[in-house]
């Protein structure tokens, strides 16, 4: 179980969530880092007393450093600083939830210090799986889910002898806002509608890629790294409820899921306790009054960004990287109302046409089609 722990994304809703449940779980905070919510950040270190609080954006660190000069948290500002957030010696525990590439290189520090990864930051997994996998092995470090659906997976594998028994993983996804609805009907939604999701509550970037079914696509791609199985061992269903967060299906036809209510301290928690479980205060799911269970395929055509993912996962080497750059960008367009929401698959479509995918690639190859394909989808715009 965790006793000491950094917090990779602390102003973000996992973040903060992971701060509810570490003073439920009486977990010491060593480190916190945001984006450039100064004040909010603030209100974390006076809270929880970190060692270490970082802001990747430096004028916002200067800003929190005025804010925090009468206690002892020492501010640092700037991306390169997340990395001595991740590898704090006082941590056991790093949890990455922080949004997008940002993410890979504090992760692949903190592994090397052999700290534990409570994982919300599937962009690591998605650009970099091999090499994050292989690094983790190397180092015997732990990882662990933090999505729903692969903390879901991850707890039905407990009682696996080998993978060997996997007939196949089956990721759970809501459908998003737009479920059920044409081509023509998606088209025209605004960003307002994009962020209304039936069932969870989060961030405006992964809000935006379930209304796409991107997420799904991304989870795809990261079920695969995490349990090392081809694509055709990872399928999709629709499940509106968000009561099964995933199931694994054994070869011998038996099927194992984790119910639960769509609440993210859930698997948060998981994560801090695993290999144990510890009591919880939130209200259990109550089979009685929960609602029909229903499973459907999901629309590929309406929603192409699943099935892009999974293109780019058949593909291997950095077409992953170049497809979560493109859609990144895209996203970002989308929520600063430059673009349509039907540009989003457009763009990330077109760019992965446009940038050279690279076999076995290196560190330095992912971040370079990261950014080439962040840049073709600027220039298309």
């Amino acid at each position: 179980m965790s006793k000491t722990i950094s917090i990779l994304g602390a102003t973000g809703s996992i973040g903060r969530q992971t701060l509810d449940v570490a003073e439920q779980l009486g977990l010491t905070v060593t480190a916190l880092t945001a984006n450039s919510n100064a004040e909010r950040l603030e209100d974390q270190v006076r809270r929880f007393r970190p060692r270490l609080a970082v802001l990747t954006d430096e004028a916002a660190a200067k800003d929190l450093a005025v804010r925090l000069a009468d206690t002892g948290t020492k501010v640092l500002g700037g991306p390169e600083a997340l990395t001595e957030a991740a590898v704090c010696p006082e941590a056991d525990t790093v949890v990455t939830a922080v949004v997008g590439m940002v993410g890979l290189k504090p992760t692949l520090a903190a592994i090397r210090e052999r700290k534990r990864i409570a994982l919300a930051n599937k962009e690591t997994l998605v650009c970099a799986g091999q090499l994050v996998m292989d690094t983790a092995e190397q180092y015997s470090a732990e990882i662990v889910p933090v999505d729903s659906e692969h903390s879901a997976i991850f707890q039905c594998v407990q009682g696996c002898r080998d993978r060997g028994e996997i007939r196949r993983l089956i990721l759970t996804c809501s459908g998003g806002p737009f479920y059920g609805q044409t081509a023509e009907e998606v088209a025209g939604r605004t960003k307002a509608d994009a962020l209304r999701h039936p069932n969870w509550t989060m961030g405006p970037k992964i809000t935006v890629d379930c209304a796409t079914l991107m997420n799904k696509g991304l989870e795809v791609i990261e079920a695969m790294r995490l349990y090392r199985l081809p694509l055709e061992q990872v399928s999709v269903v629709i499940h509106r409820q968000s009561i099964v967060h995933s199931l694994v299906e054994y070869r011998d036809g038996a099927i194992l899921a984790q119910l639960g209510t769509p609440d993210m301290r859930l698997p948060i928690r998981y994560a801090m306790t695993w290999p144990d479980r510890a009591e919880s205060p939130l209200e259990p799911l109550d089979l009685l009054s929960c609602p029909p269970l229903t499973f459907a395929r999901p629309d590929r055509e309406t929603f192409p960004c699943l099935r892009l993912a999974e293109e780019a996962a058949q593909e291997g080497g950095t077409a992953c990287a170049i497809l979560n750059g493109a859609n990144e960008e895209a996203v970002g367009l989308f929520l600063a109302e430059k673009i349509g929401f039907s540009d989003i698959p457009r763009l990330v479509a077109e760019a992965r046409a446009a940038v050279t995918v690279v076999r076995d690639p290196s560190l330095e190859d992912i971040l370079a089609a990261d950014r080439a394909a962040r840049r073709a989808v600027l220039d298309l715009v």
